[in-house]
């Protein structure tokens, strides 16, 4: 009999549900090796069809009680769990909402449409901090990527299919940072020394030159391999969405650092003067990783 695969959207934009559709006619091996049984956002599925299945990638954040209690319904029917993209493997851009609580959030929303949304309906509790999907249950295996690519995809279904399986709580992707796979890497200089960062916005990158070397700051240094350098390719630098590189702990953590090491000025009134063009260092820095991160949230009183 075929494995029998679900699928499953928390708290995330959707990009990871459409990713599957990018795998074209390579879909169509896969559709052939399994049985999807439980996909709501693509067919006609229920809570109550939910059965139990051998592998199920779950994609998103945990942000309020609905998401939670569909994540420990999946992971009690499934075989193996799958944290399928940035957002539940390390809670993403939904993450960013830890910088704030869950009441500010709805007071601005309200402010924003003048309605304190309550229509009488029964809506799930909004939590107060968001979560990766390994802090609300245990995951087996990690696909990265905001979001993942088809070749990843491609990767870690064949992997995932194979009688010998990876270790469990791989992450399923390339075991390297992004600079060692950057078409640019052969221009990056070995030593370097910039005098302050530069904004994309304000800056014509040159498209034959490594980006950091440029002062944008691109977190190729701490990211995973396996997105083929796409942004890279289009002229953009690195954001962070694979994740941390192998043996990183702290993404953000990691990522400031390595941007620290590389900045000349060594005074206090230099370094400010350095930094001005990195304006939200919490959104660089920690865009995709903040939940998973020893921060955690901002704190609140």
């Amino acid at each position: 009999m075929k494995p029998k695969v679900a699928f499953y959207w928390c708290a995330s934009c959707g990009g990871c549900e459409e990713c599957i559709l990018d795998l074209a006619e390579d879909l169509l091996p896969v559709l052939d090796a399994v049985e999807i049984v439980f996909w709501p956002v693509a067919l006609d599925f229920k809570e109550h069809d939910i059965q139990p299945v051998d592998i199920c990638f779950l994609n998103g954040a945990v942000r309020t009680s609905e998401q939670k209690r569909m994540a420990e319904l999946l992971r009690a029917n499934a075989k193996v769990l799958v944290a399928f993209g940035a957002c539940a493997q390390l809670g993403g851009i939904p993450g960013l909402a830890n910088l704030s609580t869950a009441r500010d959030i709805l007071e601005t929303a309200e402010e924003a449409t003048g309605s304190d949304g309550d229509h009488g309906l029964p809506l799930p509790e909004l939590f107060d901090t968001v979560l990766p999907i390994d802090r609300v249950v245990d995951v087996d295996y990690y696909v990265p990527g905001c979001p993942p690519t088809p070749k990843i995809i491609g990767q870690a279904l064949t992997a995932l299919l194979k009688t010998e399986v990876p270790s469990r709580h791989s992450v399923l992707a390339p075991e390297q940072a992004l600079c060692e796979e950057c078409p640019r890497r052969a221009t990056r200089p070995e030593t370097l020394a910039l005098d302050r960062f530069r904004r994309v916005a304000d800056t014509i990158i040159d498209e034959n030159m490594c980006i950091l070397a440029q002062g944008i700051p691109c977190l190729g240094p701490a990211t995973r391999a396996g997105c083929e350098g796409r942004c890279i390719a289009g002229n953009m630098p690195c954001t962070g969405c694979f994740g941390p590189a192998p043996r990183v702990r702290d993404f953000g953590a990691k990522a400031l650092s390595a941007m620290a090491s590389i900045l000349a000025p060594t005074g206090d009134d230099e370094i400010t003067d350095a930094l001005r063009d990195l304006p939200d260092p919490a959104g660089t820095f920690y865009r995709y990783s903040l939940p998973a991160s020893f921060l955690t949230r901002k704190a609140t009183p």
